[in-house]
């Protein structure tokens, strides 16, 4: 059997444009990576551990081939010598390890190393761990389950297509490879909604099916790239505006969309004053409740006086196509929407899906941490830097 991953674009775009950002500003940055599975799996992932090892030494011996060069150099935000040093790079092997817990159940991945070399494992790991634990169960079975749902998707779309138009239009995009079935499964949704519901389906965030498929590349930031600026050097207080900024220096007005939960909804408004509300095209969902999250992001727009209108709404937290028509009701007349949907797409099959997360927890040997608006989502194991933080944000525990 091939290995599940076979080609380095075969991820989500903002660990590109991440990964050029910290190469360009702060290589010097040392880090590690942690596995977490959040919910309790059908079998012990442990069993995994001999599958995944051969699997990351698979993934190690890859190397950027020059048309997967040359389609990232055609992205305009790309830069020439980041395109150069990805002609260079390989994962290196002894950056990640693989191993059973302690309790012989469950998994423990840690990647550990230079940020610019070890960053991009995250959603390679998920991604395979995805694909072999789903390997056990009946997989025609499920791809039969799949593809009906898949259908009864693309049917309530079209039922929605005849709903009253708002003032802007309904637009989603795929955000599911780090928790799909598997690679073969996310290429057929993709195939399949880019025929049947173009004037919805707008993008993907895998960079190799948004290349071999004629999509646009969808993505911006995750919580790593800011959270490592809470170790470099930079007064804590500040760290947001300090990992904004290196953002519009370093992509001067592309790719516009910031995230806005490391610290809470309200820190990040706290710091996104009149300068970056207008650099910014938008903002992204991730945590807490999408509705009060999205007041408050036009409420702090019309505080500014900058007409929402003229900025965007992306939500990306737990989607569904219903969660998103009611979502797209309530906002598309005052701002325009975008709707990130991953397992809901990539991975609804019948069965029950991993909730597994591979997240920055150190950084320059640094604890790290996220106080997202959903407190299932926080992750540090460091709790006296977890009170520090959450006193210097004023986020109460």
């Amino acid at each position: 059997m091939p290995p599940v991953i076979t080609s380095l674009l075969d991820t989500d775009l903002y660990k590109f444009t991440m990964w050029q950002a910290m190469l360009h500003r702060h290589p010097q940055t040392q880090a590690e990576y942690t596995f977490l599975c959040r919910n309790v799996p059908a079998y012990p992932l442990a069993e995994l551990v001999p599958e995944l090892n051969r699997e990351l030494d698979a993934l190690c011996a890859l190397n950027f081939r020059p048309d997967e060069l040359a389609y990232l150099r055609s992205l305009r935000f790309i830069r020439s010598d980041f395109v150069d040093f990805l002609r260079i790079f390989h994962f290196q092997r002894d950056f990640i390890t693989a191993r059973a817990a302690p309790d012989g159940r469950g998994l423990e991945v840690v990647a550990s190393g230079p940020q610019v070399h070890v960053m991009a494992f995250e959603i390679f790991v998920l991604a395979i761990v995805n694909e072999l634990y789903f390997r056990r169960f009946d997989a025609k079975a499920a791809i039969a389950e799949g593809r009906a749902r898949l259908a009864a998707k693309i049917e309530r779309l079209r039922e929605f297509e005849k709903e009253p138009r708002r003032a802007t239009p309904f637009e989603f995009f795929d955000f599911g490879v780090r928790r799909r079935f598997s690679g073969e499964w996310h290429r057929e949704v993709l195939v399949t909604l880019k025929r049947e519901v173009p004037q919805f389906f707008k993008g993907a965030s895998d960079v190799l099916f948004a290349r071999d498929l004629g999509l646009v590349p969808i993505g911006t930031m995750a919580h790593e790239y800011l959270q490592t600026f809470q170790t470099l050097g930079v007064r804590l207080r500040d760290f947001q505006r300090a990992a904004l900024e290196a953002w519009v220096q370093e992509y001067r007005g592309d790719l516009g969309t910031a995230l806005t939960d490391v610290v809470g909804m309200d820190a990040f408004l706290a710091d996104f004053d009149m300068y970056f509300a207008k650099l910014f095209d938008g903002l992204r969902h991730d945590s807490g409740d999408p509705y009060v999250w999205g007041e408050k992001a036009l409420a702090h727009y019309e505080k500014l006086r900058i007409d929402s209108r003229t900025k965007r709404l992306v939500f990306s937290d737990g989607l569904d196509f219903e969660k998103s028509f009611a979502l797209y009701r309530h906002f598309a007349d005052r701002a325009p929407c975008g709707f990130g949907i991953g397992t809901n797409l990539t991975n609804d099959m019948g069965l029950r899906t991993l909730h597994i997360v591979m997240k920055l927890t150190h950084a320059n040997r640094q604890p790290v941490a996220k106080l997202s608006d959903s407190p299932g989502k926080l992750l540090c194991d460091d709790e006296t830097f977890l009170a520090y933080l959450r006193q210097v944000f004023n986020v109460p525990a």
